[in-house]
């Protein structure tokens, strides 16, 4: 299931090519227009402003990364271990590194304006610039408008939606100058395809409207920063993904979903596509995988042989 705004199908881009470690780009703007070399992208020199990296598919998509050798700034609010839910920055960190990137930890709240301001120019500041946001920080409440408490739907809309536009109004200057100097930036939101259907309203209103909120930012910035040459797409999976998290949701079977490895790669080959083309896409990520020829998507089954899978929300 893909959407694209502006009449440019991302069917133009092609969905099968070869990447190349190819070494990282000079940062120094130049004049006229900016030309990617064809078949030749890699993360390789790249920097990634990660939101919610400590852990689950933001992690995943930075050990991907790392693999090319990008570097990786984790902006999250995990200092400490916790029981629940494993994994912190400092711990993340040394996972990016280990798969051959560089990390830089930052212990970030993402509603607040004046603390992601911060490390962004931190980040920026200790790597040379910023090449790509990855909204990837949500919460979660299931429930009913009755059943939803002021404070926790604050939160959904905070993280949600104030913290992915915080991210990424902090971030679209540094990622204006990685397009001048022709190093494909892109904004990629990890929020679902907008429908109106009423279904993905009615069980829990509060959660839709703030999930819907970083699906609109997609929506309004990739038209915004189309003439820049920043991409800015969406991508969601198809089915629940086995992350810590799901473990607190009583409805989700971790054993019918995939591993957040697939939503990694899935990234990764949006991440690697030419940002001037691929933009305001909704994608899904068994599809992009299909599309780049990965013909092998039982390796990201919890269960080996599982094809009984639990869909996720908002997929029609």
């Amino acid at each position: 299931m893909q959407s694209n705004i502006g009449g440019q199908l991302c069917e133009n881009v092609s969905s099968s090519y070869t990447a190349f470690r190819i070494g990282p780009t000079p940062r120094t703007p130049v004049s006229g227009p900016c030309f990617l070399p064809e078949l030749t992208m890699s993360l390789q020199g790249k920097t990634l402003f990660i939101s919610g990296a400590s852990r689950g598919i933001g992690l995943a998509i930075a050990i991907r990364a790392a693999r090319d050798g990008a570097n990786v700034a984790i902006a999250a609010k995990s200092d400490q271990p916790n029981p629940k839910l494993p994994g912190t920055i400092h711990t993340a960190a040394r996972e990016i590194e280990a798969a051959g990137g560089k990390a830089l930890p930052m212990q970030v709240d993402i509603r607040d304006e004046n603390a992601v301001a911060a490390a962004v120019k931190q980040c920026a500041g200790h790597f040379g610039g910023v090449d790509i946001l990855i909204n990837n920080a949500s919460a979660i409440s299931l429930t009913s408008t009755l059943e939803t408490p002021m404070k926790r739907f604050d939160l959904m809309f905070g993280v949600n939606v104030r913290g992915t536009f915080v991210c990424s109004q902090a971030c679209i200057p540094y990622l204006k100058q990685s397009a001048q100097a022709g190093r494909n930036p892109h904004i990629l939101n990890l929020s679902p395809p907008l429908s109106m259907k009423a279904r993905w309203f009615a069980p829990h209103v509060a959660y839709t409207m703030a999930k819907y909120g970083m699906s609109m930012c997609v929506l309004g910035m990739a038209e915004e920063l189309r003439p820049a040459g920043v991409g800015v797409n969406a991508l969601w999976p198809r089915t629940i993904i086995a992350t810590a998290a799901l473990n607190l949701i009583p409805i989700a079977d971790p054993k019918r979903g995939r591993k957040p490895e697939i939503m990694a790669d899935a990234a990764y080959a949006i991440l690697t596509r030419d940002s001037r083309t691929t933009t305001g896409n909704f994608f899904i990520d068994d599809e992009v995988l299909t599309q780049a020829g990965e013909k092998d998507l039982d390796q990201y089954a919890v269960t080996p042989g599982n094809k009984d899978f639990l869909p996720d929300f908002f997929v029609d």
